[in-house]
Parts: C-alpha cells; sequence; structure tokens
C-alpha cells in the first residue's frame, strides 16, 4: 500500500517543525472544546497526533485510490448534456473516498462537525491530493467555500450550510469571473435585486467558474444601483435552482477531471451573506487569499508528482550504456527542480501559518474579546499574511511550472505522448499561475508590502536564528542581498515614475522572494544536516538571479519604459 504522506519526508519534516502551538490554542480556544466534543484535541501534542493520523489517512486514499484512477479520469472527464454536468464516476468514487474518511469539513468548527484543523493542515491535505489528481484539488479545494460563510455568514446561514458541508453533502463554487472582465472585479457587472418584501435576486452571466455545477454558490454581484467600482458589490449565497443555468463547461487545456462552467442567472433567489458593500473589499478578498494558499499548494502537489516521474524515469531510461541520471546535464536539471520544490514548500508553509496567525487574531478582534496586544498582533498578521500570499502563489507556481517543463525535458520524446503522465503534469499544472490571479496580479498585490517593508520584522527573526559556522557563512552572504534589496527598494520609491516603479515591480518582488526564502532554508537546514546543501544550491543560484535584476535596477536607465515600447513595435 502506498501513502503520499508517509513517503514525503520533506512534507513529513515540514509538519514536524511547523510552528503552530500558538495557532492551536488559539483555534481550538486553550482546548476548551475538548469537553463537549470528541474530535477535540485535549492539547498540543494531542492535536499533532491527530493532524499527523488524518495525513496518513488522505495520504493512502491519494496513493492507492485517486492517483491510480486519475488518467482516465484525466482522458474521460465530466460530461454535459441538456444543461447538467456529469462527473465522471471515479471523480464520484474518489468525492466518496474522501467523504467516508470525514475530511470534507476540514476547517470548520467542531460544533458544525467539522475537524476544526489549521490552514496548514488543510493545505498539506490539498497538497496531497493534487498530487494524486491535480484536477481533484479543484473541487475537495473548495471547502474555503464554507469557511468563508463560516467567517461572515449569519447564524440562520451557518446552521443550514455547514454542517451538510462538513458531512460532504453539498459542495461549492465561487462565482466571481464575468465574460468581459476577468481579474477587474471591480468592474462586475451581474445585478442583485430586491422585491417589496426584501427577497434578493440574481440576473447576469458569470465565465470560468470552477464546479459551476455545484449545490451552493458564493456570488459576487452589484446590489447598489448607480455603482461602478467595488464599493457597489455585495456577497451572495446561492443553491443550485433552475433559474440558475449552465450553458456550457469549457474544453480546456487540462485539469480535465473538473467542470469548468458558464453560469446563466435569471432571477436566482439569493440570500445577502455578510454586510451590503463588503463583497469585493473584503469578503473576496478573504476568500482570494485562502484561494491564493490552495492553488500554491495544488502547484506544489502537481510538482511533487513530477519531480517524482522524472526522478524514475532517469533513473531507469539507458543511453550509451548507462542510465540518463548519471549524465551531468540530467542529475544537475533533477538536483535543481528537487532545490525549487523544497523551497517552494517552505515558502507556502511559512504562508500559512502567518494566514493562520491572521485569521485567528481577526476572529478574536471581531469577538471584542482581544486584547490590545492580541490587536497589535491581528494588525502584524494581517500584513504579513497579506504579502506573503501573493509571493507565496507567484513563486509556487511558476516553479511548478518549471518543474514540469524538465520533466518532460528529461522523459525526451517520451514526455509528449500520452503514454506517459509527464504531458498531464505539464497541462495540469500551466493553469495555477494563470487562475485565482496571474503571476503579474500576484505582483500587483505584493509590491506595496515589498516597499512598505512588511517583512522585516520577519526577516529579522530569521537572521537571528543561532546557526552553525557552515549556515551562518550562508546567512551573511544571504544579509548582503537583504541590504541591497533595501537600497533598490530606496533607489526605486525616490523615482517618481510610477510606469518605471510598476516595470521594475516584479523584479523587486523577486528579489524580495530569494531573500526570505534563502533564510527559510536556512532555517531548516540547521534542524535537518542534510538540508545544507538545499540551501547552499538556492542561495548560490539566487545570488546570480538577484544581482541581475539588482545591477538592472541601480543602473538607473531612464529609458527603460520607452526601451520596451521601441522593441513591442519594431
Amino acid at each position: 500500500m502506498g501513502n503520499f504522506f508517509k513517503d514525503n519526508a520533506d512534507l513529513q519534516f515540514t509538519l514536524k517543525e511547523l510552528d503552530i502551538a500558538e495557532i492551536v490554542r488559539l483555534i481550538e480556544q486553550d482546548f476548551r472544546y475538548s469537553s463537549a466534543y470528541d474530535t477535540a484535541p485535549r492539547n498540543i501534542e494531542d492535536a499533532k497526533d491527530n493532524y499527523e493520523r488524518i495525513l496518513e489517512v488522505v495520504g493512502e486514499i491519494a496513493a492507492d485510490r485517486i492517483a491510480p484512477r486519475s488518467s482516465i479520469v484525466d482522458a474521460e472527464g465530466p460530461k454535459f448534456a441538456n444543461g447538467k454536468v456529469d462527473y465522471h464516476p471515479l471523480t464520484l468514487e474518489n468525492l466518496t473516498d474522501l467523504r467516508k474518511a470525514g475530511v470534507m469539513g476540514v476547517m470548520l468548527n467542531h460544533r458544525y462537525g467539522g475537524l476544526n484543523f489549521p490552514v496548514s493542515v488543510y493545505t498539506m491535505m490539498t497538497e496531497i491530493v493534487s498530487r494524486a489528481d491535480g484536477s481533484l484539488q479543484n473541487i475537495f479545494g473548495l471547502q474555503d467555500i464554507a469557511e468563508t460563510i463560516s467567517m461572515f455568514g449569519n447564524d440562520e446561514q451557518k446552521d443550514k450550510y455547514l454542517p451538510r458541508f462538513a458531512a460532504g453533502e453539498l459542495d461549492g463554487a465561487m462565482d466571481l469571473t464575468e465574460p468581459d472582465f476577468g481579474s477587474d472585479l471591480q468592474s462586475v457587472r451581474l445585478r442583485a435585486w430586491q422585491d417589496e418584501n426584501g427577497n434578493w435576486f440574481l440576473n447576469g452571466m458569470k465565465r470560468f467558474i470552477t464546479n459551476g455545477c455545484a449545490q451552493v454558490h458564493l456570488v459576487l454581484a452589484r446590489s447598489e444601483e448607480g455603482t461602478s467600482d467595488g464599493r457597489g458589490l455585495s456577497m451572495f449565497i446561492c443553491e443550485k435552482c433552475p433559474q440558475l443555468v449552465v450553458r456550457r463547461i469549457e474544453n480546456k487545456m487540462g485539469i480535465h477531471g473538473v467542470a469548468t462552467c458558464e453560469l446563466q442567472f435569471n432571477d436566482v433567489p439569493a440570500q445577502l451573506c455578510g454586510k451590503r458593500r463588503l463583497g469585493l473589499i473584503r469578503y473576496v478578498m478573504s476568500l482570494m487569499n485562502g484561494a491564493r494558499v490552495a492553488i500554491s499548494a495544488q502547484a506544489v502537489g502537481i510538482a511533487e508528482a513530477a519531480f517524482r516521474e522524472a526522478r524514475k524515469y532517469a533513473a531507469e531510461r539507458e543511453q550509451f550504456k548507462r542510465t540518463i541520471d548519471k549524465f551531468p546535464a540530467v542529475y544537475s536539471m533533477l538536483s535543481s527542480m528537487k532545490v525549487k520544490l523544497t523551497a517552494a514548500r517552505a515558502l507556502l508553509y511559512e504562508t500559512t501559518r502567518a494566514v493562520d496567525l491572521r485569521n485567528n487574531y481577526s476572529q478574536l478582534c471581531d469577538s471584542g474579546e482581544a486584547t490590545p496586544e492580541q490587536r497589535q498582533l491581528s494588525k502584524y498578521y494581517g500584513k504579513l499574511a497579506s504579502t506573503l500570499t501573493p509571493i507565496c502563489k507567484a513563486f509556487t507556481t511558476e516553479v511548478g511550472n518549471q518543474i514540469a517543463y524538465d520533466t518532460i525535458q528529461i522523459h525526451g520524446g517520451t514526455g509528449y505522448m500520452k503514454d506517459f503522465p509527464a504531458e498531464r503534469f505539464y497541462r495540469d499544472v500551466r493553469i495555477t499561475n494563470i487562475y485565482e490571479g496571474t503571476t503579474q496580479l500576484q505582483v500587483v498585490a505584493a509590491i506595496g508590502g515589498v516597499i512598505q517593508r512588511d517583512l522585516d520584522k520577519r526577516i529579522e527573526e530569521l537572521m537571528a536564528i543561532e546557526l552553525p559556522p557552515h549556515l551562518a557563512v550562508l546567512r551573511d552572504r544571504v544579509d548582503n542581498l537583504h541590504k541591497k534589496q533595501l537600497a533598490a527598494v530606496a533607489a526605486v520609491s525616490d523615482r517618481k515614475d510610477s510606469e518605471y516603479h510598476d516595470l521594475v515591480a516584479r523584479m523587486l518582488v523577486e528579489m524580495e522572494t530569494i531573500v526570505f526564502v534563502a533564510l527559510l532554508l536556512i532555517r531548516d537546514a540547521a534542524k535537518c544536516a542534510d538540508r545544507a546543501a538545499i540551501a547552499q544550491r538556492f542561495v548560490i543560484d539566487g545570488e546570480v538571479d538577484f544581482y541581475a535584476k539588482y545591477a538592472k535596477i541601480m543602473s538607473d536607465d531612464r529609458l527603460l519604459a520607452r526601451n520596451n515600447r521601441d522593441i513591442i513595435d519594431y
């Protein structure tokens, strides 16, 4: 029997070393739930033991059931006829297996039948599922729908929906994108109107809706007449009904196992979720932060599968009387893939820790029970999470794409054929740096935090970790990069040129990522000596990339924008 958790030493290391004691105490309310719910842990050790046990269950299901079915699901996919979507029977079996395992309400509170797990542990589950079948994560990973209702819905909505989500009786979709506007959510036109009794109804179109055939939908709609920006948008809950029409499902490049739908709303009955006008500026922003983390995990999971396939193939494929993993060009590529994969995972779970702390301190503040110190922590982790989530999505999804690309390259011509899973990994991962905000939009979301130095406190904490001499030397090299990053940020800030700022934003964000991830890998190498080589390789490769970007920024090339436009027009 296989197990996608137990065979992954890096993921086990991550769980073991993850600093979640503070998170667990907050989420379990100092373990007061244990007297009322059998599923609630009694202490930190009990909680971590429970997390590991459930991850092993999900790991076994993923390895022994989901992964063997994935190629058939990819080849055949869901069917659409007469406005009805039918998922592949093997997809339904996958969902049944996960439902029976009790993992369809992972983050929901015990009172609703959920596991009350932190985002960090749920993210590990989504990574494991994604390694088995990237498209299945797009259904399993939509548990953020229930979490959003839990955070912002009223008591009646929570009681109605959350126990059924936790039991796996309901699935969800978030309906944001419209045909004409893509990522420009401020321009959403789908109209929400009220009748004389105050009942809400929805009219309009949505496109590219993942799992758009779901039973419960969170819909971003324009509730305020005469508005044209984000302040006129509210969030609504609606259910599958005859007025909600699936017009078609998209014929996609990858993630074939999940239906991506175009939806038509014909006076669909709906309920307001939360307060009017906060749909985009608060609720969708919260939902998108969760989605960014989920897609990051999807990319890491697919990258894990791709790397393993590349390593296996290279160890078996003989050319010129030896296996190709003995050729420097190939084993150098494999080692680079491993370094990037480890780096992506380190950043992912550092990000989920910040998200967990942000969520729990925010809820404590909303309850009115927070101390002044806890309110300060809420603000700090809010800024930290808001900067890390887009940085994480940009980095992990680009890394996932590179690893899948290199996997095909190592396979050579066979990697281009559907007889091997390498081409599926390449197709599946390609969407990750597009949906829930392209990499370019992640840069827009992150650059403010980079300019305002929102990561510096955490960077200082990582710099202060006591290290053995060989790692301290490595840390000093990263410290030098950090100093240069501060100089680059200052130089850009001094230039009062918005077009130039936009052009160099990605370079600044990627330079920040190199510094931050290098420190995470050095931290982990201090806990596990075997990881020192990975940290060293990341720093060496990162310095080359960093200094190239630094030189370009500091060159004071005032013609940069003009040159780019001239090249395009040539």
